[in-house]
């Protein structure tokens, strides 16, 4: 209903965002829990730097490419935000252990502190969306 203006577009976005901070918090979490496992590779999730690329494509105007051919693959695609999903990464570029793992428990629980700070200042926004909805309808 609301997803073909700006309220609509945004509340799209902080919902997705704020589902994959949960996902990230479960993630590290299982990181935690797992920080005494020999050979355990921590995991993160991505998903800012894809829904950003996606969320570019549709600003950018270039030049339309001729496509004589179905099969032609056309220079400028947009890609539909909707479409990005959070992938689970395995880390395997940073230090480990003598036992092989690589779970920095410091580094996990100040990296829980951000994501709830972020999910916070997320509800927050959404709550303001609402609330100024809640003004203009009085």
């Amino acid at each position: 209903m609301f997803l073909n203006n700006s309220f609509g577009k945004t509340l799209d976005v902080l919902h997705r965002s704020m589902d994959v901070e949960m996902l990230r918090r479960q993630v590290m979490a299982n990181n935690i829990a797992n920080a005494d496992t020999p050979n355990y590779k921590r995991s993160v999730v991505n998903f800012e730097s894809q829904l950003a690329r996606a969320l570019d494509s549709e600003k950018v105007t270039k030049p339309q490419a001729a496509l004589t051919n179905e099969r032609h693959i056309p220079f400028n695609r947009v890609q539909n935000y909707r479409d990005v999903r959070p992938k689970r990464v395995l880390d395997y570029l940073s230090e480990s252990d003598n036992n092989g793992n690589n779970v920095d428990v410091e580094e996990e629980s100040m990296l829980l502190l951000q994501n709830q700070l972020r999910y916070d200042m997320m509800s927050r926004v959404v709550a303001g969306e609402f609330s100024r909805v809640n003004i203009v309808l009085r």
